[in-house]
Formats: C-alpha cells, structure tokens, sequence
C-alpha cells in the first residue's frame, strides 16, 4: 500500500510506530533555549533553526530556503510539489521560537530540561509550538516525505516577540499561495475534546491620562478642593464596565456565542481565580471571552502604597488593553473607546486620551472542503466530534497570510491544550495531545486529496 493511500487503521499503526522517534525530537528541540527577545542570545534560535532544516531534509523535503527579514529571526520555507496537477496545496505552519522562562524558581524542573511527566513532557515551548512543529514533521515522515498533497512549510523563529512576518506574506504572494492552510499554534480546549479555532479576537491599546496640579500638594491643607488626578482618573476608569462587568463602551460588538466553552470550574481553575471571588460580566463563557469586548487595565502610573506621600496627586495616567469581537474593524473599536474615554471630565478634569497600537482579529470561513476534511479527521483521531472554540488572544500572522492567500481555507488546530500552561511556568504537552494531532494531519492531508479527486473544491 502507498503511504499516500493509508486508511484509518493502517494509519493510527504507522503513526503510533513513528512516535518514539517524534519524542526524541522533540526532546532535542526543546532542549535549545530559542528566545528571540532582545537581551538573549541569538545563536539558540539558529542551532534551532538548523536542527529543523536538517528534519525536513531527512524527511524528504528538497526545496528548503532560509526567509530573512529585516530585524527578526530566520523564518524557515520547505515546498514539496503537488503530486499531480489537480491536487491541493497546504500549507503548514508553526514557530520554533519559544517565551522567556520567567521566574525559574517557579519551575519543577529546569525549563530547558525536557523533563518528564505523568503522559508526557514539561518545558518552556515544548507546547507552545515545538509540539506543533514536531506535529507537522510527524505527518511527512507518515507519508515518507510524499503527501498526496502539494505542501508548503513555514516554520517562523520570532513569533513570540512579534516580527515583519506578520506583514510580510501579502507583499510575497506567489511564495504562500495554497489552497488550505493548517496554521498549529494553538490546540484543544482541553485534553481529549478535538478542537477547530474559528475566531481570534482583535486587540488596541489605549493610554488616559488626567493631570490637575502642577505638583503634589498637602492633602490636609489642599484635599477636598485640589482636584486629585488619581481619583479623577479611577472615576473614568470605573465607567468603562457596568454593575454586572460588561463593558459599557457603546458600539463595541457582542454577539451570543455558539460554539463549545469552559465549564466554570474549569475556567476557574485555568484563571487562577481565588475561592469566593465571583468571575465578572454575564451571559456565556464563550461570550465573555470570545464573541464580546474585554477592557483591561494593564498599567497605571500612579504613586506606589510603599512611601506614599500625603499629598494630593497631580498626575495619573493608564494603559488599556481592549480585545474585540473577530468582524470588528480594529480602527473603528479603538475609535469607540477613545470617544467614550474623551466624553468624560471626571469632576471637570480634562483627559488626555492616545491611541496606541491596533491588531485585527480574524474569523474563518467554514463549510468548504478543507474544513470539511479537517473535522473528519479530527474525529478520525480522537474518536468524537470537534468543538468549536475561538480564543480571546491574537495572532497577527493569520491575517498576513490570509492576505497573501485570500482564497485559501484557514484551519487552526494542533497539539496544545488549554492546560498546558504555555507562556507560564511548568508548561507541558501530553503524548496522547501530540499523537493525535499528528494522525488529524495525516487524515486531514488524505480526506482533502480525496476531496478534490472528487470535486470537493465547490
């Protein structure tokens, strides 16, 4: 039988023989620190770079180019061609960069020591995506390097940190033109439960800030009549949301939210919330979190509890994060919130309002033949039905390449798990996660082929 032609059983078999080798890779790759922040040192991110080129190479992949951008680490580009004229491209992407540690003595075991744990591995990136960068390998080396599709590999090594990339793929169309793209950063709203990503939430930032005084003044003698910036600031703050926790800015979308969500204890658990503290907002969890607005205070400048002065504050400012609904044009939701912000003159004050950065969110099309394949196979590997989630954060590369490839499907799934503690300490992949993951690829690649032999393309 050609690996191309693999039915379910034959598959799961081939898969589950290939899966030691896949560990010990992984293992090799999340060994190598591969921070692409400033202050870290760039040779992890090339000696992961090369280990990868080499992966592809013994794979089968030929054409392996090396994309570099101004200011960011190499992004890696593989192509295998379409094994006939009429069938599909894919293309695969991930990243081999990983997140900063953070506090290493939060961690129980080194972050660069892919340690194990009970069904499988714990270390920085080992989810986050070199799980999903093995996953991708783990399809080809099913196929022996020949899928019965056409392939296009982007392995990114500065996602983390942000890069060109996320602009770079419409201004090289020709390179990422596909007909599917499988973009595996990201996974499973919990172990088990197949999971297909149809939204990503959009982002802005916006700075406020109120100043009263020309500097701080005796709260005994001036407070009561001195306008006190602080609390002028905190009055406007508190108008942003109503007595429930929904955002109260108008025109910010929200819509009920259809799909599979968090149970509340699992929720709960995820968040870290302390036993008696009630969650905010109303209405679903899916709502709250994905088909609805979130304003967060992620700075404020104001005098520290340690060696405050009793003075009247003169000056306060903030740094908003707003996240909004995946159809929302950023533009319009940023401008939504800066007029709120700037109707207000909390007790007369005045506010300075600047807009700062904008990211568009992202909502895939379903119901054409790619995702039609990808269900299936995601119920071929896992045994159930796939649920439908979106995601609060952003990830700007999705837009670039749907950009470059508008006619193309967009599939987000992979090997990661909710729980898996990405981008915090003890983060960790189940084997059972990456396995099925990697036989949802090969019956995705197979069920899209078939497809397209038929005249799946309407």
């Amino acid at each position: 039988m050609k690996p191309e032609e693999l039915k379910p059983e034959e598959l799961e078999v081939t898969v589950d023989g290939l899966m030691d080798g896949l560990r010990a890779d992984l293992e090799r790759l999340a060994a190598i620190p591969s921070i692409a922040f400033p202050g870290f040192p760039p040779e992890p991110v090339h000696e992961a770079h090369d280990l990868l080129v080499g992966l592809l190479r013994d794979v089968g992949v030929e054409r392996v180019d090396r994309i570099d951008l101004p200011d960011t680490a190499p992004v890696i580009f593989g192509e295998i061609p379409p094994p006939s004229p009429d069938a599909p491209t894919v293309l695969l992407y991930s990243h081999y960069d990983v997140q900063p540690p953070g506090d290493e003595a939060l961690w129980q075991s080194p972050p660069f020591e892919p340690t194990p744990i009970e069904g499988g591995l714990r270390a920085r990136g080992i989810a986050d995506d070199k799980s999903n960068v093995i996953a991708h390998l783990g399809m080809l080396r099913a196929f022996q390097g020949r899928p019965p599709v056409g392939i296009k590999i982007v392995f990114e090594g500065q996602e983390e940190y942000g890069s060109p990339f996320d602009d770079y793929p419409p201004t090289d169309a020709a390179r990422f033109a596909c007909d599917a793209m499988v973009i595996a950063d990201l996974g499973n709203l919990r172990p088990g439960t197949p999971t297909l990503t149809t939204g990503l939430r959009g982002a802005c930032e916006v700075v406020v800030e109120a100043r009263t005084l020309e500097e701080p003044r005796h709260s005994g003698e001036f407070g009561g009549a001195a306008p006190d910036a602080l609390l002028a600031l905190l009055k406007a703050l508190a108008t942003l949301h109503d007595v429930h926790g929904d955002v109260a800015v108008e025109g910010l979308r929200r819509e009920d939210w259809t799909g599979t969500t968090y149970t509340e204890d699992e929720f709960r658990s995820l968040a870290g919330v302390r036993d008696g503290v009630p969650l905010i907002g109303s209405g679903s969890l899916g709502e709250r979190l994905w088909s609805g607005p979130a304003i967060t205070v992620i700075g404020l400048d104001a005098p520290s509890v340690e060696g405050a002065a009793s003075a009247v504050v003169p000056s306060a400012r903030a740094k908003l994060n707003l996240r909004f609904h995946p159809q929302q044009d950023p533009k319009e939701a940023q401008r939504r919130l800066v007029e709120h912000l700037r109707s207000l003159k909390p007790f007369g004050v005045p506010l300075t309002v600047t807009p700062g950065d904008t990211g568009p969110g992202y909502e895939a099309v379903t119901g054409g033949p790619a995702y039609r394949a990808a269900l299936a196979a995601l119920k071929e590997a896992w045994g159930k039905d796939a649920a439908y989630v979106a995601t609060g954060g952003s990830i700007p590369l999705v837009n670039g390449l749907a950009k470059a490839a508008p006619g193309a499907e967009v599939l987000l799934f992979g090997a990661q798990d909710s729980m898996c503690n990405l981008h915090a300490p003890n983060e960790r992949v189940l084997f059972s996660e990456l396995r099925n993951t990697v036989v949802a690829m090969c019956a995705f690649v197979r069920e899209y082929a078939a497809g397209f032999e038929a005249g799946g393309r309407s």
